[in-house]
């Protein structure tokens, strides 16, 4: 079979690998559509310190199960599906306390091993989730959205709450898109007014750009001068979390998702008095995936307006270049394998 390889930072092609031989327990999956992720553009460029080489990527896929052992999930052939792809070890700490998503062990497919960027993959049958109707490209999409509503899930959001996201990146969006679901009156900031734009289109009731003289001023005037209620820090940058505390209200609820790259310093008594609450977020649940095949399937949101592009499976080398110069038009990138049968 054909699948796309990173050899080292930089060489990214179609290579030739035997096909998958489902173990005990496993079944055989076409893939079909993948998106690709942050994480896959870093170990392109040699920027994800988790990643050895040669690597097959790619953790967002949608997929069609050819062959499957009897099971009591109701899975058959012919299902179009998506899967968990967090692989966790089963006995550590965390994992013995259910904290699955942040084993110590976490190994991600496409990152600490091999990928759904292949023509075919084996996967466990506890790791395949029925998409229940949705497209092939809509459970590619299905992934990157739980990251966003796992993190949501770290702590209570209410209707009307005020809620701040830093950064209109793909997480940032989708973390919009969980936001809104949820009844919150969503404030988005970014450098990049493109992408402002696209979060005022997916329904964010404010957008901010963060490199405005008056930035911090703005914030304050769209909270009432109350501060936020939630803030959501998206994109990984030190300055983004320092606003995020210096604009969250009294008792506020502080989410990390973005993965910062830098170290942050501040007086941490402002969290004393404030009395605010820090959460990290780390993966997603299989609960995660399944609430949101839910709320696609309802239509009341639209995931595959994130897509900015599609491209052949054979052309991910372009894919790759395109998002390594990205100038922030793009969002979710996908690639297309195979469509069901």
């Amino acid at each position: 079979m054909k699948a796309i390889a990173i050899q080292k930072p930089y060489e990214i092609g179609l290579t030739d690998l035997p096909m998958p031989t489902p173990g005990e327990g496993e079944a055989l999956l076409r893939v079909l559509y993948c998106g690709i992720c942050g994480a896959d553009v870093a170990s392109f460029t040699g920027n994800q310190p988790f990643t050895t080489y040669p690597r097959i990527p790619g953790h967002e896929f949608s997929a069609q199960i050819v062959s499957i052992p009897e099971n009591d999930r109701g899975l058959k052939a012919g299902d179009v599906v998506t899967c968990n792809p967090y692989f966790n070890c089963g006995g550590c700490y965390a994992c013995k306390k259910g904290l699955v998503n942040a084993c110590v062990d976490n190994q991600t497919m496409g990152v600490q091993r091999d990928g759904a960027f292949c023509e075919y993959i084996a996967m466990p049958i506890s790791r395949i989730i029925p998409g229940k109707g949705l497209t092939a490209r809509q459970l590619a999409l299905i992934e990157p959205f739980s990251i966003s509503q796992h993190a949501l899930s770290r702590c209570e959001v209410k209707p009307g709450d005020k809620l701040f996201i830093t950064g209109a990146g793909p997480i940032g969006l989708f973390a919009l898109l969980a936001a809104k679901a949820k009844g919150a009156e969503v404030t988005v900031s970014d450098v990049l007014d493109g992408r402002l734009e696209k979060a005022k289109a997916f329904g964010a009731a404010h957008v901010v750009n963060s490199t405005a003289p008056d930035f911090a001023e703005q914030l304050r005037a769209i909270a009432g001068g109350n501060g936020f209620d939630v803030c959501v820090e998206a994109s990984g940058v030190s300055k983004a979390f320092l606003t995020c505390i210096e604009q969250a209200c009294q008792g506020a609820n502080l989410i990390l998702i973005g993965n910062g790259k830098t170290e942050t310093t501040f007086l941490h008594s402002i969290l004393l008095k404030k009395e605010l609450n820090v959460f990290g977020s780390r993966n997603a649940y299989t609960k995660d995936f399944e609430a949101l095949i839910d709320l696609v399937a309802s239509g009341k949101v639209d995931v595959e307006q994130m897509v900015s592009a599609c491209y052949e499976a054979a052309d991910a080398p372009k894919a790759f270049d395109a998002l390594v110069h990205n100038d922030g038009s793009l969002e979710k990138v996908l690639l297309r394998f195979a469509d069901p049968e």
